[in-house]
């Protein structure tokens, strides 16, 4: 696809400034759009989703049916070290403006500029590298500029740049050792970063700047044994609380008055995929046991609306588009 501007009429409220039409914008900007008020209460928002079957970035109104019709925005890669699209999350950059972070689990993790067109493809990244190891999660840390890609083969890969504002400039400074790491977010709250894989999940303090930037372990927290990390996000709802899921479960993670703790919410199995709206819905994928992939499902579940559905869909994630971190 060549390079084009997208319905430049359009664009402001429908890809280069999104945030005007979500519930969940939470005062994250969008190349160079004003902060807006959202009616939380309306829970009009779009839901940005990992889908593996035709491997694309799928994001559609959560209020209309999931048909190609209704796509707002998508990214697709192709196949290779970029099959099996694991993670999804939208960010805010001050250069870039809002850029989707993504991560697929043939080996490839990248940033893809939002604002270009809506159908975007390979030819839009803005960056891209081979962490390896089955990449299942990828944040950024802002301010810093630096990237972290989580592996499920049990590493953290740190990318830091040279310069914050040129992504190009991001390159691989350190490996950590983390078994069965699968999700990573950023708590801008304590400036920290959080990590869950194997039987734990733990937070680590990013140390430095530019190419001199290190990821420092902190402390973990059990889950259990037999509890392989699935998903990390927020609770749009509460600044002082993530979610995340592993094998046997979901479980909050509190932080308030930075005594962290976790505490189980559900002993539901196979959730690979849960976050909480700032309107209380919470959004979430259970894998369905099914081959060939037994992790996905054709049905993304909704707690106050009607679930959605895709015929041959394989749905792994599903994510606020929102650039805010909680």
């Amino acid at each position: 696809m060549k390079r084009r501007t997208f319905l430049r009429g359009l664009a402001a409220s429908a890809i280069a400034a999104p945030a005007a039409a979500l519930a969940g914008a939470e005062g994250a900007l969008a190349a160079g759009a004003a902060v807006q008020e959202v009616d939380a209460a309306a829970a009009s928002y779009y839901v940005a989703t990992t889908e593996q079957t035709k491997n694309k970035i799928l994001v559609f109104p959560k209020n209309k049916a999931f048909s190609d019709a209704n796509v707002h925005w998508s990214f697709s890669p192709g196949g290779g070290g970029w099959s099996n699209l694991s993670d999804i999350k939208i960010r805010n950059t001050e250069a870039q403006g809002w850029i989707a972070l993504v991560a697929a689990s043939g080996g490839r993790a990248g940033i893809v500029d939002i604002g270009s067109e809506k159908h975007t493809e390979l030819n839009d990244l803005k960056w891209s590298a081979s962490p390896g190891g089955n990449p299942h999660a990828i944040e950024r840390v802002p301010g810093n500029g630096s990237v972290i890609v989580a592996s499920s083969g049990g590493k953290l890969t740190l990318y830091s740049p040279s310069s914050v504002s040129n992504l190009s400039t991001l390159k691989a400074v350190q490996t950590v050792s983390y078994g069965g790491a699968h999700g990573v977010l950023w708590d801008p709250t304590y400036e920290l970063l959080w990590v869950v894989g194997q039987n734990r999940v733990s937070h680590y303090a990013v140390m430095g700047s530019g190419r001199n930037t290190r990821l420092k372990y902190g402390r973990h927290f059990s889950l259990g044994s037999g509890n392989l990390g699935h998903d990390l996000q927020p609770d749009y709802t509460n600044k002082n609380k993530l979610l995340l899921t592993a094998t046997k479960g979901v479980w909050e993670l509190l932080t308030d008055s930075g005594n962290f703790r976790v505490r189980k919410i559900s002993s539901e199995t196979r959730v690979k995929s849960y976050v909480k709206h700032s309107s209380g819905e919470v959004v979430s994928i259970r894998g369905d046991n099914t081959e060939p992939r037994k992790w996905a499902n054709k049905t993304v579940r909704f707690s106050a609306s009607p679930d959605r559905s895709r015929s041959g869909a394989q749905f792994y994630k599903a994510r606020i588009w929102t650039a805010a971190f909680q």
